[in-house]
């Protein structure tokens, strides 16, 4: 992964429980942000958005979780879920060695949940969530919601979803996110599925721009 992070334009970073690439700013603020149960650091979508904030003046380090850290391929177990929450608020104490102003935490998919489930338990631990096709429920499992934490987020967030996300559909998540005790907006990417690939709507340019209006107003 390091010949990818030099291509990228970044510094891998590899100790104390953290391991992915840093993209330094000009700016003051810094956002983690990590990938989905079947993925990595190096995600292309993770990739794309971290160019955008860095040219929005955000210094970024997208991370792998703990659980991408022990194997290279598999999804994560759910006894995993503390010990990635765990990895992303010591990702967090990293990144602020290099940012001085606000830390915002991100992530797509099960990354963006256990982002979520972090700042839920954590008001402090993060000033801006961004939540890339965050997994409402199960594809076809739509009673299964993964929602249990909302009532205690109070943390400014923006959710992008595709219309075509199996993991979720846009009026279950307009429904859903009025749980959330904070200020928060949805992003909808039409034609888009849950890898936020499809369609018109261009993620990495159009992400940054939105995500820190809402935290200023």
């Amino acid at each position: 992964m390091k010949d990818g992070a030099a291509a990228e334009g970044s510094v891998a970073v590899s100790a104390d429980g953290v391991d992915g690439f840093l993209h330094a700013a000009s700016g003051p603020d810094g956002l983690v942000l990590t990938h989905g149960a079947g993925g990595n650091a190096a995600m292309p979508l993770l990739v794309a958005v971290a160019k955008a904030f860095v040219e929005a003046g955000v210094t970024v380090l997208r991370c792998n979780l703990p659980f991408r850290q022990t194997r290279t391929s598999g999804p994560p177990s759910p006894a995993n879920a503390a010990t990635d929450q765990e990895g992303l608020r010591l990702a967090t104490e990293r990144l602020r060695r290099n940012a001085s102003g606000r830390i915002f935490l991100g992530g797509q998919s099960y990354g963006g949940r256990m982002a979520s489930m972090l700042a839920a338990s954590d008001s402090g631990i993060a000033q801006g969530l961004l939540l890339l096709s965050y997994p409402l429920h199960p594809p076809g499992r739509p009673e299964k919601l993964r929602t249990a934490h909302f009532p205690s987020l109070r943390t400014r967030t923006l959710f992008v979803l595709g219309t075509k996300d199996p993991f979720a559909g846009v009026e279950e998540l307009e429904l859903q996110r009025k749980l959330i005790p904070a200020a928060t907006v949805v992003r909808v990417i039409d034609g888009a599925g849950h890898d936020l690939k499809r369609g018109k709507f261009d993620v990495a340019s159009e992400i940054a721009a939105p995500f820190l209006k809402l935290l200023s107003q």
